[in-house]
């Protein structure tokens, strides 16, 4: 390069990083660095009292808190899990008065008073609920990550069909309660999912449980 040559010279590297710290010096001068910072707002919380499992659990929540999140994290009701944590898998079912629900879709403050029960509350005592034994006897379960909500769903799902609750397949509409078929069964815990495919085997635990003897 001639000595003379007054003209300045950019390898890319160097254009970049000028262009890069000019953009940020314009950012600075338009936005403030103390508006740029996340609000410190104060987090609400507040009082609510779940009846989880025939007991009443008085509890300080922030307004945020999942159910899901209120039975794991603050009262080691462990046995729902959480897997997708978008309401697509079912892990997380619980019943609520008796229905069963995702609870990772709704907030601990929406169910103050309700009646909640979990997979740790279905057996009694040392017995267990006829879904729980019909499961180990047809081996129902392989990782047994789904296995509480699937256990749940199904509590939930044969007393909506005991009630005479139409699903997407039932063909007889007149009967009351539906005949508890393998696409009945199949239909009624489609929201549920097994990653280890052991839908056979829960489809015949259900069958055994709902099925009139």
């Amino acid at each position: 390069m001639d000595e003379n040559d007054t003209r300045v010279w950019f390898t890319r590297r160097t254009l970049l990083e000028t262009g890069a710290a000019a953009g940020a010096a314009l950012m600075l001068t338009r936005f403030p660095a103390a508006a740029l910072e996340e609000p410190q707002g104060e987090t609400a919380v507040t009082g609510v009292t779940l009846q989880v499992n025939g007991q009443a659990r008085a509890l300080e929540l922030d307004t945020r808190t999942t159910l899901l999140d209120a039975l794991r994290e603050h009262l080691a009701l462990t046995g729902s899990k959480k897997g997708c944590d978008h309401g697509q898998c079912g892990a997380c079912t619980v019943l609520v008065d008796g229905r069963r629900i995702n609870s990772c879709l709704t907030l601990a403050v929406m169910h103050d008073g309700q009646a909640i029960t979990t997979i740790e509350g279905l057996a009694d005592g040392a017995t267990l609920h006829p879904l729980q034994a019909a499961f180990i006897a047809h081996d129902g379960f392989q990782c047994g990550y789904c296995t509480s909500g699937q256990i749940c769903s199904a509590a939930g799902m044969l007393s909506e069909s005991r009630a005479g609750m139409p699903s997407f397949v039932t063909e007889d509409l007149t009967q009351s309660p539906p005949e508890l078929t393998d696409a009945e069964i199949r239909e009624r815990m489609s929201g549920n999912i097994c990653r280890c495919a052991a839908y056979p085997n829960i489809v015949a635990a259900i069958k055994q449980v709902g099925t009139p003897t």
